[in-house]
C-alpha cells in the first residue's frame, strides 16, 4: 500500500491508497486543494481541520450541483428517445420515406453521445 504526499491548502499531508490508486488520489487532492486554496486566500487563521471541511462542503456542493444536472439531461434524454421512439414508429406507419428515418437514427445516436458526455463530465 504506496504512501502519497499531497498538499491540501498549503499543508502537507502523508495518504495511503491501494496499488494503482495513486493517480485518483492526486487529482482527488488536487480538487480539494483548489477549494482549499480559495480558502485559505479569504480566510488567514484558518484551522486544519475547518479548511478540509469547508473545502469538502464546497466539492460536494459543486457535486451536488453536477448531478443535479447530469438527472436534467437524463431526463430531457429519456423524453427526446420517447419523441424519436414515436416519430420512428409514426414514420413506418406512414411509410416514410427511408431517408427520414435515417435522419432519426442520426438524433438517436446524438443523443446517446450526449448522454454520454454527460456522464463523463459527472464522473471526472
Amino acid at each position: 500500500m504506496p504512501d502519497v504526499n499531497i498538499t491540501i491548502g498549503n499543508r502537507e499531508f502523508e495518504v495511503a491508497c491501494q496499488d494503482g490508486e495513486e493517480h485518483f488520489l492526486r487529482a482527488a487532492a488536487t480538487m480539494l486543494d483548489t477549494e482549499a486554496q480559495t480558502l485559505v486566500a479569504q480566510i488567514r487563521h484558518l484551522t486544519e481541520s475547518r479548511m478540509l471541511l469547508m473545502a469538502g462542503l464546497m466539492l460536494a456542493d459543486k457535486t451536488a450541483g453536477i448531478d443535479d444536472n447530469l438527472k436534467l439531461a437524463e431526463k430531457r434524454i429519456a423524453e427526446l428517445e420517447a419523441q424519436l421512439a414515436e416519430a420512428q414508429n409514426a414514420a413506418k406507419a406512414a411509410r416514410l420515406p427511408e431517408g427520414l428515418a435515417d435522419t432519426m437514427a442520426e438524433i438517436a445516436a446524438r443523443a446517446e453521445a450526449i448522454a454520454m458526455a454527460v456522464e463523463e463530465k459527472a464522473a471526472g
